[in-house]
């Protein structure tokens, strides 16, 4: 019997174990770096449309609904006080009947204006600019609408006049029961082709 003693190029072959057990290492490193890092920039996409569908909701909230309960506001007016962002009411009259009819009643409006996809037949659109990129479109309807008692001129005024504990009045005053509006906002970057999309549903009481 003769046995082999001969080990010459074992020490290539375990360097080249060592060199592709470091490589598979590497790699599994680079992709979880890759990966982290495509995460980070989608999650820094959604962000930015997140905080345009956050003021598509502020504006209509604080500042288009208001103006829509004041007596004489008008589609055009509003649309030139809101000039600078490019505001947009298609469907002015789908929009009125919103605010003080409930859904059932909405006979101004089509399926699609009455749908709760705010990307079609939006009530409101405008356009919000970005520093050297394409900007973000807003785009929000009213998708429901409980109507209350507020007071569309402004007038009256639902709080409780202050007075003694034995003074006495004589006028009766109703209880204020707001409107609740379930509103629909999308923010979507201009040619993102869906990439940068964030919608938020918020229910709003006037």
């Amino acid at each position: 019997m003769c046995l082999v003693r001969n080990q010459e190029g074992a020490a290539l072959v375990t360097a080249l174990m060592l060199t592709m057990l470091s490589l598979v290492i590497a790699m599994a490193l680079l992709s979880t770096v890759i990966s982290g890092i495509g995460v980070t920039a989608s999650q820094k996409r959604y962000r930015s449309a997140l905080s345009a569908a956050h003021g598509g909701v502020e504006l209509l909230g604080r500042e288009l609904i208001p103006r829509l309960f004041e007596v004489g506001a008008s589609e055009d007016g509003i649309e030139d006080a809101f000039s600078s962002i490019d505001l947009q009411l298609p469907q002015y009259n789908c929009l009125r009947q919103k605010l003080s009819n409930q859904s059932a009643h909405w006979g101004a409006c089509s399926a699609e204006q009455a749908s709760s996809d705010p990307g079609r037949s939006p009530d409101v659109t405008f356009r919000l600019a970005s520093n050297g990129r394409k900007g973000f479109s807003v785009a929000g309807k009213i998708v429901d609408t409980i109507p209350g008692n507020s007071d569309k001129s402004g007038v009256i005024d639902y709080l409780d006049a202050g007075g003694s504990t034995s003074s006495r009045e004589e006028v009766i005053r109703p209880r204020h029961v707001p409107g609740l509006y379930n509103l629909s906002v999308q923010g979507e970057r201009e040619g993102g082709a869906d990439r940068e999309k964030a919608r938020l549903s918020v229910l709003f009481a006037y």
